[in-house]
């Protein structure tokens, strides 16, 4: 899908260094087809040299010369990367952005009429390939474009398609939510301390689990609930966890900090 195009990466941080290795991971398109430009020197020579692409320091001359264009910056720089790129961006180019909060919108207003714009809601396990990705369209881009977004973003994990309006929720579950992962493992990981085990055993075990009824549920044959009915015995020693579980309200919980970081999302979204 994406044989001879040229894609511009503004912003070579984290998550923007994540989908370069990605992209050449897979194969999608070859090195020397991949521009980065980034404010910081250092991470522009490393990214030059751990990836063999080209970089520069020139947002304008990187979009300039790109098919697709990939806004990797904070929101909160957005607008001054959009006034300085507006000029040399026309409806031929494809323009993904990455920036939570910033509405497909937001961005068009900075760009010529007709733009073409796509925007993502990654999450941070895109850096190990693992990611978890929400794409939603603007009012020019075409089936096509949502394609090749989608094509890309699953270079570093999953991708799916929803409706702009969905996006919050989006950030409040998959985009927030690794943080809550991160939570129940060290939860986890402090129970099974309490009960004996080392910290090192114990962490271990405890990511790896989440890890195995993650892949589990991903196989798609079976509904989460019929996996936990798998694991539980009448009488036995999983039943007596769950009970545990649900007396300290741990769904109501979970539901709560998805609801709560979605709201929080939502007035971030009104202040840009």
């Amino acid at each position: 899908m994406l044989k001879n195009k040229k894609i511009g990466v503004i912003g070579g941080g984290k998550m923007g260094s994540a989908l370069i290795s990605g992209i050449l991971s897979r194969n999608l398109v070859p090195a020397e087809n991949v521009t980065v430009s980034d404010v910081i020197k250092e991470r522009r020579e490393d990214l030059k040299r751990t990836c063999g692409i080209t970089t520069s320091d020139d947002n304008k001359k990187t979009v300039k010369s790109a098919d697709i264009v990939i806004l990797a910056v904070k929101p909160q720089n957005m607008a001054e990367v959009l006034q300085e790129v507006a000029g040399v961006v026309d409806t031929k180019k494809l323009i993904i952005s990455i920036a939570a909060g910033i509405s497909t919108q937001y961005i068009e207003e900075y760009l010529k009429k007709g733009a073409r714009v796509v925007r993502v809601m990654p999450n941070t396990p895109a850096m190990i390939g693992e990611g978890a990705t929400a794409i939603t369209g603007g009012a020019n881009a075409t089936g096509e474009d949502m394609a090749l977004a989608l094509h890309i973003f699953e270079a570093v994990g999953i991708a799916v398609s929803v409706k702009e309006d969905l996006m919050d929720a989006i950030t409040g579950l998959s985009g927030s939510g690794p943080a809550y992962g991160f939570v129940i493992i060290d939860a986890f990981a402090s129970a099974g301390v309490n009960m004996g085990l080392s910290r090192d055993v114990a962490l271990k075990l405890a990511a790896q689990t989440l890890l195995g009824a993650a892949k589990l549920c991903l196989r798609g044959d079976k509904h989460p609930a019929e996996l936990r009915d798998m694991v539980t015995s009448p009488g036995g020693t999983t039943i007596a966890g769950l009970k545990a579980l649900e007396e300290g309200r741990m769904t109501a919980t979970l539901m709560a900090a998805v609801e709560a970081a979605t709201l929080r999302a939502k007035e971030l979204g009104k202040k840009k």
